[in-house]
């Protein structure tokens, strides 16, 4: 295969691509991040297409209308979940790069179709043989009419005839969601040779899914706009998304049948080999693998997998996804365990993930310029993770081999006798599927892996159960996820002009007209006395809310400054550039009319005070704990602030009150906070050095918010002039949000001075219920004040309970006219109230001692809550076991217990009921002793 093609490098064909449309008038966005930003209905994003979703709904707008990009892909979970395939095809992955070009409404399928067929079939580019490739249109089915103008372009184009073929809606239909844009696609098909049938097809056709025929490129024409009914309405300005496998084409130009036979694979496997040990001959690597093939493939199916996950599980933590125990994080553990497990199955026991992180920073930095910064961070992770699974791996393997053991021992008993040959033979024996699909979920162990091991032991796999239990899982986890359908933005906010934003230079804009009312969604032209909607305004300067900071409040008053028309509630984007003022009416407001938009400036400048608080934080959290924190959320308020950033362990005191010193030395020399406007954004990052934060969008030109050399950050909220305004700052607390996510919040300006008056109030209260050392400081009086309380009321409990056990034991020589012969048994029943468990235990040792032979019931009320215990002797554990008395006893009480035959406890909830409880234990023992 490799013959009629030149051989191109992973790296240059994704330059290609770019440089391409770069030449025929494309922006190139850079990836976005593998988080999905502001969008609810994705766990990560897994196509081109996402970073762009806004501005097809037409939530945003940009300044350019033509766009490519290589995107960083992932599709390990939700409906977009390849990762129990991955290893055990060609093409099958985790992670992966999707190269696309995008039209905003500009151009539609002629030049889309012409622009593709140039870059894969032309010389100066691709180069693709013409006879390799396929090209497929919709048919037109479910009402939708054929897609004549996408088959007329091909064939101009020169494509001939029987190399265009038709599919219906599953195929060759694309639509965002239930509603919103939606349109036909058209694909274009590589044949990748007989060699590359999965099912060792020599002649079969195209169309045939033997894996001989591969889609390389998808180009999406939307065209239509699904409404709430289903029906498709024309968009006005229709637009293109197209898709290109960057692992696919690179298959195809470097003329081998696997992807992880070209360049973006064969060093990290090779590095896998090396760590784990083991070979990893290309030979094997680039087949097709399937469960149960031969040892060696299987050997080289774990390399594959290794080398995936390894690139996943890089960039996810490097995005800011951390290990966990729900959601993404949860998504990111099973992939860095499938790649552990696999390791283990090439022999290796050490941590050696980690260090596969290094190989993927080493492969891709040049593309993706951020994993050098992150690559630490993510080691570590993994090696957490790692040594953390060490253990959870050996049990999930000792209970797997449990498993299998009882059901060789099924089998085993199952062999029909001599005697009873003729019958017939018993059914396979099965390793449950349910079992396994626990030991995969809870443990990690892969699937191909338990069907390997219960088929070299002679047992059958039971799929179906399998099957149905991940069917099960994955619905419990598209409940749990809180995805929503993202719909296309209200036509009627797209209509209004964007509202210009002069909040950086005042708090009060005179004259700003009344653009437009919007009611539930609905316009209006008037609101009434009491009425509450979103008011647009042609300028103003309340900061709608954005990058963590909450919007502005205010007042909208007549032009004439003297009466209030409007409280201003709020401020937010209902699209990119429209600033929607949440209003409650005080007088009528129409549409047309001029008022004078006022800022509440207490609130702002708190808020301010705030903002800058944060940047500050950040900055000492980096500086203190290391440069692998990183940011994962922010609320800027007015009466606090709260950041979370990457971390593993939970932050000391003393490395707190290090990070409140030298924030506080930044507020203390009062450092200009300068704002540097409109900065290309390659220019903030690379010139700069300014740090770009977790789940936000920025354009092509940026603002930079510096605070000498202690922070620089890409920022569009409003910060004081200087540190100095902030007063000061004080942290009130840290703590854990998620694994590998922790969270600190603060207060500064008057909120710091209310936060040191209450501490004073408690420093008084300190000093008069202690006597405080000169050398102590109130914190440490109160901790050795509680201490010493603390031990007295231990030192009163023991004492309180010796009390209660001697009384207790005290009555064991009182209890012979409580002891009944019940059919020769002897049976106390006895109430010893306010007893702890384990005082009760003791008790009965006593009794069943001093009884010699017999049936001891012990019941005590604490509280309004019930214990009871049921003792037998040894020799009677036959005639009456513990466990059948002590259930309808407890049942009089309202509870319910078991355990030994010598020894049963239970609980209950009725007190009232307990002496008639005893007094039932006598007639359930004699019934059991008849």
């Amino acid at each position: 295969m490799k013959s009629h093609l030149s051989v191109i490098t992973g790296p240059e064909i994704r330059r290609k691509f770019l440089a391409f449309f770069e030449g025929a008038g494309h922006r190139v966005v850079h990836s976005s991040s593998l988080v999905p930003h502001n969008d609810p209905t994705l766990l990560f994003t897994n196509a081109g297409m996402n970073q762009f979703k806004d501005v097809f709904l037409g939530l945003e707008k940009r300044d350019y209308i033509r766009a490519a990009s290589s995107q960083k892909c992932v599709r390990a979970g939700g409906k977009h979940n390849d990762l129990e395939n991955v290893g055990f095809t060609n093409r099958h992955h985790t992670f992966f790069e999707m190269l696309g070009n995008f039209s905003f409404g500009d151009y539609f399928k002629q030049d889309a179709i012409a622009y593709a067929w140039k870059l894969v079939t032309s010389p100066e580019w691709f180069g693709i043989s013409k006879d390799k490739l396929y090209v497929t249109i919709f048919n037109g089915e479910g009402g939708l009419p054929r897609d004549d103008e996408a088959s007329d372009v091909w064939l101009s184009e020169g494509v001939r005839k029987e190399r265009v073929f038709e599919f219906g809606l599953k195929d060759n239909f694309w639509q965002m969601g239930d509603t919103g844009p939606c349109g036909p696609c058209s694909e274009i098909h590589y044949d990748m040779g007989a060699a590359a049938s999965e099912l060792a097809h020599q002649n079969c056709a195209f169309g045939c899914d033997c894996g001989r025929y591969v889609e390389i490129w998808n180009l999406v024409f939307m065209q239509f706009d699904r409404d709430s009914s289903g029906r498709l309405n024309p968009l006005p300005k229709p637009s293109i998304d197209t898709g290109m496998g960057l692992e696919r084409v690179a298959a195809v130009l470097q003329g081998v049948i696997s992807n992880y036979q070209t360049d973006l694979f064969t060093p990290l496997i090779d590095r896998a080999a090396q760590l784990t040990e083991s070979s990893s001959d290309s030979s094997v690597s680039g087949l097709g693998i399937n469960p149960g093939a031969d040892s060696s493939r299987r050997a080289a199916a774990s390399l594959r997998v290794i080398a995936d996950h390894a690139r996943a599980t890089t960039f996810l933590i490097s995005d800011g996804v951390l290990p966990a125990n729900e959601g993404r994080g949860y998504v990111l553990r099973k992939i860095i365990r499938r790649a552990i497990t696999h390791g283990r199955l090439l022999g290796q026991t050490k941590p050696f993930l980690y260090q596969m992180v290094f190989a993927v920073r080493d492969l891709m930095q040049d593309a993706y310029p951020e994993l050098r910064e992150a690559v630490e961070r993510a080691s570590k992770a993994v090696l957490a993770e790692e040594t953390r699974f060490a253990h959870t791996l050996d049990s999930g393997l000792n209970r797997l081999e449990e498993l299998i053991g009882a059901a060789q021992q099924r089998q085993g008993n199952a062999v029909p006798s001599e005697a009873t040959s003729g019958d017939r033979a018993p059914g396979p024996v099965r390793l449950n599927g349910r079992d396994a699909f626990k030991l995969y979920d809870t443990f990690g162990l892969p699937l191909d892996f338990m069907q390997d091991a219960a088929r070299d032991r002679g047992i059958e796999f039971d799929q179906d159960g399998f099957d149905s239990a991940m069917a099960e899982q994955r619905e419990r986890a598209r409940a749990s996820w809180k995805g929503t359908v993202k719909q296309a933005a209200n036509p009627v906010y797209l209509q209004l002009p964007k509202s210009i934003f002069v909040g950086y230079a005042e708090t009060r804009s005179e004259d700003c007209e009344v653009l437009g009312i919007i009611q539930n969604g609905v316009a209006k032209q008037a609101l009434a006395p009491g009425e509450e909607g979103d008011v647009i305004l042609d300028h103003t300067p309340f900061y709608a809310e954005a990058g963590g900071q909450i919007g502005d409040r205010g007042i909208l008053y007549s032009d004439e400054m003297n009466t209030a028309v409007a409280e201003v509630k709020g401020c937010y984007y209902p699209v990119q550039g429209v600033r929607a003022h949440q209003v409650i009416a005080k007088q009528a407001l129409r549409v047309g009319e001029r008022v004078d938009a006022v800022v509440d400036t207490s609130i702002r400048r708190s808020t301010m005070r705030n903002h800058t608080a944060t940047h500050l934080v950040h900055a000492g959290l980096r500086e203190v704990l290391g440069k692998h924190v990183k940011q994962a959320g922010s609320l800027v308020a007015a009466d606090h602030l709260r950041f979370d950033f990457s971390h593993f362990t939970a932050v000391e005191d003393e490395e707190l009150q290090d990070i409140e010193d030298l924030i506080n030395q930044q507020v203390l020399g009062n450092t200009r906070v300068e704002v540097i406007e409109d900065v290309p954004i390659d220019v903030a990052v690379n010139e700069y050095k300014a740090m770009a934060l977790f789940g936000e969008k920025y354009g092509e030109r940026v603002r930079v918010i510096r605070i000498g050399d202690f922070s620089t950050e890409l920022c569009g909220g409003t910060h004081t002039a200087a540190t100095g305004e902030i007063g000061l700052i004080k942290i009130l607390k840290e703590g854990s949000v998620s694994s590998g996510v922790r969270r600190v919040e603060a207060v500064t300006g008057k909120g710091s001075l209310d936060q040191f008056r209450r501490d004073h109030e408690l420093e008084n209260i300190v000093a008069v219920l202690t006597s405080r050392e000169p050398a102590m400081s109130p914190a440490e009086t109160l901790r050795a004040e509680i201490e010493k309380r603390d031990a007295a009321i231990r030192r009163l409990t023991r004492e309180n309970d010796r009390l209660r056990m001697k009384e207790a034991s005290s009555t064991v020589a009182s209890v012979e006219d409580k002891i009944r012969d019940v059919h020769g048994v002897k049976v106390l029943a006895h109430r010893v109230d306010n007893l702890e468990r384990a005082q009760m235990r003791t008790l009965m040792d006593q009794l069943r001692a001093r009884i010699g032979s017999g049936v001891v019931v012990l019941g005590s009320a604490t509280n309004g809550n019930v214990a009871l215990i049921v003792g037998v002797t040894k020799d009677l554990t036959s005639r009456v076991p513990a466990g059948k008395v002590i259930g309808p006893v407890a049942a009089r009480v309202g509870g319910r217990g078991g355990g030994r035959p010598d020894l049963a406890e239970a609980g209950g909830k009725d007190a009232s009921a307990l002496d008639e409880a005893l007094g039932e234990a006598y007639v359930v023992i004699e019934n059991l002793i008849k």
